[in-house]
């Protein structure tokens, strides 16, 4: 059993239900943003799904110098703002740097480390030091277990609200593979763990100038990761993934996240229970 880690009203690990992070790769625009975080949260209200808003106010690890990036850090923020005041739901996005960690702090509630930066100690103390939830994307070149030295990383700067993501491992020659072993592994660390079911299916690098994914994987292996033992599901999302200015091909459909999200709840249900009875 992992911990509880509670932010606002939402409460990660734990016998606690399922959480859904959402919402789209990068901010693309105010009312796009809106737009997405207003759909999620009827949905997961309906269903009764504690929800966190995700979207990236910059991705700064995109394949090609040219593709969109988001509107950075300041315009973003303010974004993310008006989310969470007209809302009132949590924000988690990405930090990239050190520089941004104080500005970023007054508005995300969960910030977020992306894969590749997982091993990077100075920045992992610097947002440790902050005393916000971090959400630490497991790197596709680590084993479950070499998480604890990232674990060990931010505990040691004095923070225990921590949350491991895993994205699957690399596979070489523009795949990724998951492995769900990971996701039992590292619950026993201790802390709560998401599956990232939608960056799990992507394909680095596969369009040349651009990741490609296989999207029509992420319901069966969400089913999957829930039934393996998660706390969580990272999905990113979008009214139209076609059209969408970051991850597209990995991302779901607004209109078919509503059948994913009640199958998981279901099958979430029966592994919190069998999880009471042991």
């Amino acid at each position: 059993m992992t911990r509880e880690i509670r932010i606002g009203n939402v409460v990660i690990g734990g016998n606690n239900p399922l959480v859904l992070i959402a919402g789209p790769c990068v901010i693309e625009s105010e009312d796009s943003t809106l737009f997405h975080a207003s759909q999620l949260q009827n949905l997961t209200s309906r269903l009764g799904i504690p929800f966190i808003f995700k979207s990236s106010y910059d991705k700064a690890n995109r394949t090609s110098k040219g593709s969109y990036r988001g509107p950075g850090l300041k315009k973003g923020l303010k974004i993310l703002k008006k989310v969470k005041d007209r809302l009132g739901v949590p924000i988690l996005s990405d930090v990239h740097c050190q520089s941004e960690v104080d500005e970023a702090k007054e508005v995300i509630d969960i910030i977020q480390v992306p894969a590749f930066l997982c091993r990077q100690t100075d920045l992992l103390v610097s947002i440790a030091r902050t005393g916000k939830a971090i959400n630490v994307k497991k790197g596709q070149f680590l084993a479950p277990w070499d998480v604890q030295a990232i674990i060990d990383k931010i505990t040691g700067a004095g923070n225990e609200r921590l949350l491991i993501t895993e994205r699957g491992v690399s596979f070489g020659y523009n795949n990724l593979v998951s492995d769900l072993r990971a996701l039992p592994i590292m619950r026993k660390l201790g802390w709560p763990v998401i599956y990232d079911a939608t960056h799990s299916i992507q394909l680095p690098g596969a369009r040349g100038g651009s990741s490609g994914g296989e999207a029509e994987f992420v319901r069966g292996l969400s089913r999957a990761a829930v039934a393996m033992g998660c706390d969580g599901l990272f999905i990113e999302v979008h009214r139209n993934p076609k059209e969408a200015l970051c991850d597209g091909p990995n991302m779901v459909s607004l209109r078919v996240l509503s059948k994913l999200l009640s199958e998981v709840q279901r099958i979430d249900e029966i592994v919190r229970h069998t999880l009471d009875e042991t």
